[in-house]
């Protein structure tokens, strides 16, 4: 009884924690970093009941709803036959990686260097250095470099500026509260 009380009063402590500082809370719960990492959006149901399992590397982003699922949760039905059957793995993201909105890592999978995963992606397997996947289940796309080479010549040059006044230049480059229609 004392457990579940003390549980109900963390819950929404934890919650406000992990939207207001996602990488913290992350490394609290126990998800290994070795480098800087960007969450973007709350990290509280981001990692599954095994976080110490997810290691992420240097100049990792991860966006709004992205999950890492260590564990493979089809083996309960089967428990009453098998009661010891259980399937889980880590899950590595290597320097500089991108891994967009909704995408799910799922256990054993190992993300190479400098790679993009798709929004809503589901990664069942591991990603080569250098590749962009997507999809479920997510498969090659593009090399890194390609894309970049093609984001250089499309860029609006307007990365580096942040806040506010990065607001003001999309407005301006896509003409939003002009006066013109």
């Amino acid at each position: 009884m004392l457990y579940r009380l003390k549980r109900l009063i963390r819950f929404p402590v934890s919650v406000l924690q992990a939207k207001l500082s996602p990488v913290k809370f992350a490394a609290k719960i126990g998800v290994i970093m070795k480098g800087k990492v960007t969450i973007y959006g709350s990290s509280y149901e981001m990692f599954s009941s095994e976080p110490f399992l997810v290691t992420l590397h240097d100049n990792i982003f991860i966006s709004v709803g992205a999950k890492f699922i260590c564990h493979d949760g089809g083996v309960l039905p089967f428990r009453k036959e098998n009661p010891s059957l259980d399937l889980a793995a880590p899950i590595v993201v290597k320097n500089n990686c991108f891994i967009g909105a909704g995408a799910v890592i799922l256990k054993g999978v190992t993300i190479g260097e400098n790679c993009i995963i798709a929004a809503n992606a589901v990664v069942t397997k591991d990603v080569p250095d250098g590749t962009i996947v997507g999809g479920n289940p997510a498969q090659f796309i593009k090399n890194t470099a390609d894309y970049i080479e093609k984001a250089r010549k499309d860029s609006l040059e307007i990365g580096h500026i942040l806040g506010d006044a990065k607001i003001r230049e999309y407005k301006r480059i896509f003409g939003i509260g002009t006066n013109s229609k």
